[in-house]
Order: C-alpha cells, then sequence, then structure tokens
C-alpha cells in the first residue's frame, strides 16, 4: 500500500532573520541561497517531478476489466442450467500508440524542465537588480557623507573669511545651508537603503528585518562583444525558446496520435461459464461442468468526419505552436540586440565618466576652492563646482549600477551566465527548428 502524502498546511509564519547573510556579501552568495529557498523555483520543480511522473502513466496500459455474471434464474442449456459467467478483457492499443502517448507526455516534462530553468534564471535576475541596486544607494551615502565633511571644510573656510571681515557674511550663511540640504538627502538615501535592503531580502526570500549588504568593491564589468554569439546562445539556450520548442514537438507527437486514431484497438478476452444438472429431487451434489471461451474484438474507426477533424486539429496546433515559437524567436532577437546597445552605450558612458568627467570636476572643484581662499573666486561659483562634483560622482555610481543590472537582464535573455571576457557561456549551437506541418 502507498504511503499517503500530504499537502503542506499554510502557516502564518515570519520570514527569518539569517544572520549569517547579515552584512556586505558577493552577489553570488546571495543567489546561491535563492536558489535553494525561493519558493517559485520549489513550485517549479514540482512541477518537473508531476510531469515526469505522467510519462510512465500515458505508456501503460489500461486497467483489465473482471466481470462476474451469476444467474439469478439459471439459463437452461441442454440439460445443463448455466449459473454464473466470468469474463476477463484487456484492450491493446494499436502498435505504436502507447509509445507516442509517452513521447507526448515526455515532451511536457521536457516543457517543465525548461520552465523550471527559465524561474531560476529570473530569480538570478531579480537578486542581481536587487542587490545592484541596493550597491548604488549604499555607494551614495558614502558619497554624500565623504561631501559632508568636505562641506564642512567649506564651511570652515567661509567663517573663517567672514571673522576677518574678507566676505560678507551670506557665505557662511550659504554654507550652512548646503549642509542642511546634504542631511535631508541623507536623511532621504537611507530611508532608501533599507527599502533596497528589504527588496534584496524578499526575493532570497528572507525577513526584511534582515541587514543584507552589497560589496563596496565589486569585480570588473563583463561586457559582452560578440553579438553574433549572444543571438546564437539565445536561439539554444533561453529556457523559454526551449519550453516552446517542446511544445511544437509535443504537438506533432500529438499529429500521430490522432493518425493513429485510424487503426482500431484489439481487446482480448476470456470467459469461464460454470453450468450445474438441474436438481429434481435427488441425492448427492450436483453434476457440474465449465466452458472456456475466448475472443477477439476490435473498435470500427468508422466516424470519419470525426477522425479527420481532429487530425486537421491536431495539425493547427503544430502551426500555431510553430508560429508562437517564431514570434519568441523574433523577440529574443530584439531584445538581446536591444540589450547589447544599451550596455555598450553605457560602458561607454561610466569609461567617460570615470575617466574624464569626475577626474576634471575634483580638479576644477579643488582649483576653485584654492581660488576662493585667496579671494579670486565667488562662493557661489565655489558651491556651484562642488555640486557638479557630486552630481557627477553619483552619476557614475548610478550608471554602474544601470549597466550591471542590464548585463543581469541580457544572462537572462540569452539563458545562462556571461565569461569575464563578455562572451557567451558554452559553446552552443542552435537547435534546428522543426518544420510545422502544412
Amino acid at each position: 500500500m502507498a504511503a499517503a502524502c500530504y499537502a503542506p498546511q499554510p502557516v502564518a509564519t515570519l520570514r527569518w532573520v539569517a544572520s549569517e547573510l547579515a552584512g556586505p556579501h558577493a552577489v553570488e552568495t546571495y543567489i546561491e541561497y535563492a536558489l535553494t529557498q525561493n519558493p517559485d523555483i520549489h513550485a517549479a520543480r514540482k512541477q518537473v517531478e508531476a510531469a515526469a511522473l505522467r510519462v510512465p502513466q500515458a505508456a501503460s496500459l489500461e486497467d483489465p476489466m473482471l466481470e462476474v455474471n451469476p444467474f439469478l434464474a439459471p439459463m437452461q442449456m441442454g440439460e445443463m442450467e448455466q449459473v454464473i459467467q466470468m469474463s476477463v478483457s484487456q484492450q491493446l492499443p494499436w502498435f505504436g500508440k502507447l509509445r507516442t502517448r509517452a513521447e507526448v507526455a515526455q515532451q511536457g516534462a521536457q516543457r517543465a524542465r525548461a520552465e523550471l530553468a527559465a524561474t531560476e534564471l529570473a530569480v538570478i535576475e531579480q537578486v542581481k537588480i536587487a542587490y545592484y541596486e541596493l550597491y548604488f544607494v549604499q555607494q551614495a551615502i558614502q558619497i554624500t557623507q565623504a561631501d559632508r565633511e568636505l562641506l564642512q571644510g567649506l564651511l570652515e573656510v567661509a567663517a573663517a573669511r567672514f571673522r576677518v571681515g574678507q566676505v560678507s557674511q551670506q557665505d557662511v550663511l550659504r554654507a550652512e545651508l548646503e549642509v542642511l540640504d546634504l542631511e535631508n538627502q541623507l536623511i532621504q538615501l537611507r530611508q532608501e537603503l533599507e527599502t533596497a535592503q528589504a527588496r534584496l531580502a524578499r526575493r532570497l526570500p528572507l525577513s526584511p528585518e534582515t541587514p543584507v549588504r552589497a560589496l563596496d568593491q565589486l569585480p570588473a564589468e563583463q561586457i559582452p562583444r560578440d553579438l553574433q554569439g549572444l543571438y546564437e546562445q539565445a536561439i539554444a539556450a533561453r529556457p523559454e525558446l526551449q519550453a516552446q520548442l517542446a511544445d511544437v514537438m509535443r504537438q506533432r507527437h500529438n499529429v500521430d496520435l490522432a493518425r493513429l486514431d485510424y487503426f482500431p484497438n484489439v481487446r482480448l478476452s476470456g470467459m469461464w461459464m460454470g453450468m450445474a444438472m438441474p436438481d429434481h429431487g435427488m441425492n448427492g451434489p450436483p453434476d457440474t461442468e465449465s466452458a472456456f471461451l475466448l475472443g477477439v474484438g476490435v473498435n470500427l474507426p468508422i466516424y470519419r468526419k470525426r477522425l479527420d477533424a481532429g487530425l486537421q486539429e491536431a495539425e493547427a496546433r503544430v502551426v500555431s505552436s510553430a508560429r508562437q515559437y517564431d514570434s519568441l524567436r523574433d523577440q529574443t532577437q530584439e531584445e538581446v540586440k536591444d540589450l547589447f546597445a544599451q550596455i555598450q552605450s553605457q560602458q561607454e558612458l561610466l569609461q567617460l565618466l570615470r575617466e574624464e568627467i569626475v577626474p576634471k570636476a575634483e580638479q576644477t572643484f579643488a582649483v576653485s576652492l584654492r581660488s576662493y581662499e585667496v579671494g579670486d573666486v565667488a562662493f557661489l561659483q565655489l558651491v556651484d563646482n562642488w555640486r557638479q562634483l557630486l552630481r557627477y560622482q553619483i552619476s557614475a555610481h548610478r550608471l554602474e549600477a544601470q549597466l550591471r543590472q542590464s548585463l543581469a537582464r541580457l544572462e537572462r535573455a540569452v539563458g545562462g551566465y556571461l565569461h569575464a571576457d563578455g562572451m557567451p557561456h558554452g559553446n552552443l549551437e542552435p537547435e534546428p527548428m522543426p518544420l510545422p506541418v502544412s
């Protein structure tokens, strides 16, 4: 007797705070945890298990039929009376039907596996996007805190020059106002930090009270260079395409199954009849006899309109599924192209900010600070240069986070990770697309 399987009952519990994941960790650490704990992945794995278990069911014969017919009024057969009849029958599908049904179920299981892979890639993408958003907020807070200290120095310079009568009190008040404005920005950024932390914790999933953090220094970006290689990997490895391809194959096997319906199924049967001599008042047990019969029967597939309609329906589903594959393939190529161009643009802008704009903004501010100390530059110009430097520094980290988020989206679009040199992972060749049934 099979053991009973009970579905888990929902329990009103809160997510736990994972102390081992508190503090700064690499994004791979959080991804590894999410892949083992995410409920969407658990659900998709059970779908794979359920789909795989449908294969042996589809490949199995139907249950044999056992029939027992006792005669309440015995049937006279010559000198004997028939008192009981027992029969056993088994239906045998036409050659190839069971195998084709199993192939249909196998393609369903293959689709479920592809959907599991798609779910895992989606979780990885979500974790990375949340992680890099958290990284940006952390960097923005650090930059703003450092600039607050820098502004405090400007305030001291302005106050010193005011005390000796070199500038008006307006410079001191303006510096104090800028310090208060930075305090306001820090309050907002700390709130954004709490939100970004809770968002990442939810993707894992953990309690939003878990103080997850991103590293302060991230490894170099993996910038793709081979667009054609990305196209090929996406066609060969993207799980959504593989799921649709499995559906095309499943519908093709359904066409084969519809064609097999034109052939009859065979039913084998065996019958035993128990007969006894009528009791006319004689003493002693009655005489009994048995009879055995073997039979072969077939269904008659004579309703051609129904069979033709079933075949045409199956063929139409193949064409529909194939066209859906084509649409998803074209959409995938468009997405890969868009993300590739976006990443190239973001990488060039980030390089320009890191190597040209931010260093020049730092140099401009340093020169204006020295000039202000000797009275050659107005305080408003100094503050404007400082504001530009702060904006460019934060913009550089914003763009860095956006670039890494775009890379995460590209990895999902092509169905896997990228090498450190930015090339597609693996040496995959695209699978040929089966032609639809016309």
